[in-house]
């Protein structure tokens, strides 16, 4: 398996090397996720948020998990020159590929098909807006597949002709900083990753 923390410190090296600051397409799914990923990157790349995640339901969890990062960039001084893009709600794509994969466990089948889904259009979106890089927050949850997100964004880097940022966000203490800085701002921290199964599923855990 890659080490995808030391591929992010060496291309970080490279960019600070050359002077530049490259434009880059964050995908993030909440504040708390986005909240030690922008901490760390922000005085390194031009970075745009891009909030695009049909998975999550129902409308009004999709809308406070959207205004929460808009106010954590607001409000934490490293985030002044940080985009934030807000798709439009529309779970259908998300419900359409969840077809068959139903009764998956979180982190099965049906996890990888969404990290896809999301990292598509992200890739897509970075290719349409010219960005030098993409990427996703996502890796910094324990609960997500660092190698599968990145092989994914390996596969869509190829196909869309922009870089893709490798990354595991987790190691080297991020994700332990993202929940000081989650209670530093009062940011809601969700129990669910953010669509339905994963909803019943905390729910369960929760009984």
């Amino acid at each position: 398996m890659e080490n995808y923390s030391k591929m992010l410190e060496s291309e970080i090296a490279r960019i600070k090397e050359q002077g530049l600051r490259p434009k880059l397409l964050m995908q993030a799914c909440c504040a708390p996720c986005s909240s030690y990923t922008l901490e760390y990157l922000a005085s390194i790349f031009d970075i745009t948020l891009f909030f695009y995640n049909p998975n999550i339901s129902p409308a009004n969890e999709y809308d406070f998990r959207a205004s929460e990062l808009a106010r954590f960039i607001k409000e934490h001084p490293a985030c002044g020159d940080v985009k934030l893009i807000v798709c439009d709600y529309d779970s259908a794509p998300f419900f359409e590929m969840a077809k068959g994969y139903e009764a998956d466990s979180e982190g099965g089948e049906r996890c990888k098909k969404c990290y896809r889904l999301r990292l598509s259009e992200t890739a897509k979106a970075a290719k349409q807006g010219g960005f030098d890089y993409f990427c996703t927050t996502l890796s910094i949850s324990p609960y997500k597949n660092a190698e599968a997100l990145n092989q994914i964004g390996k596969e869509l880097s190829t196909e869309y002709g922009v870089k893709y940022l490798y990354s595991d966000f987790k190691k080297k203490g991020g994700y332990a900083r993202s929940i000081e800085l989650s209670k530093e701002y009062g940011l809601y921290r969700q129990n669910y990753c953010g669509c339905a199964f994963s909803k019943v599923e905390a729910e369960k855990r929760g009984k």
